[in-house]
């Protein structure tokens, strides 16, 4: 019998990644994300960084501006074209094989408006959802500094 497959070990990814996903760190919602896209990336094809690495997201894009990253999850795709929030969730789905069947129901007419509005509910609160899980936010969040935009 084999031992389960451990996604730490992972191949490395290549120059044929598709897309760069830029998430918070901080998030439990947005580390469930990663974890979960993590795991259905069978191809390889999502590479995900903190936005909290300021530096590495700043020299690999500089179009970003660290206060848009605080807002929403960025994916950016190799023509780096730029997706942000409920849009670059539909490009994750639409990447990875069992995500499909998400990325048709999501693309459903009526379901374009009410997942972007669903979906900044939820990145307008997440903090807040963080702290109803029972999910202290690390010490470099404290006095406002990981304070979404208004």
């Amino acid at each position: 019998m084999q031992p389960p497959y451990n996604h730490s070990k992972r191949p490395q990814r290549t120059t044929q990644t598709m897309l760069t996903a830029i998430y918070d760190s901080n998030c439990a919602i947005c580390q469930t994300t990663r974890i979960l896209m993590q795991k259905l990336d069978w191809r390889l094809q999502i590479e995900f960084l903190d936005l909290h690495a300021h530096e590495v997201v700043q020299r690999r894009f500089p179009q970003l501006a660290d206060r848009d990253l605080m807002g929403a999850m960025h994916v950016v795709d190799s023509n780096q074209t730029v997706y942000s929030g409920f849009a670059g969730i539909m490009q994750l789905l639409k990447a990875v094989p069992l995500g499909i069947p998400f990325w048709l129901i999501f693309s459903l007419p009526g379901l374009g408006r009410l997942g972007p509005a669903v979906y900044r509910w939820v990145a307008n609160h997440r903090y807040e959802i963080n702290r109803l899980l029972g999910i202290d936010l690390p010490d470099n969040c404290v006095d406002d500094i990981c304070k979404l935009p208004e």
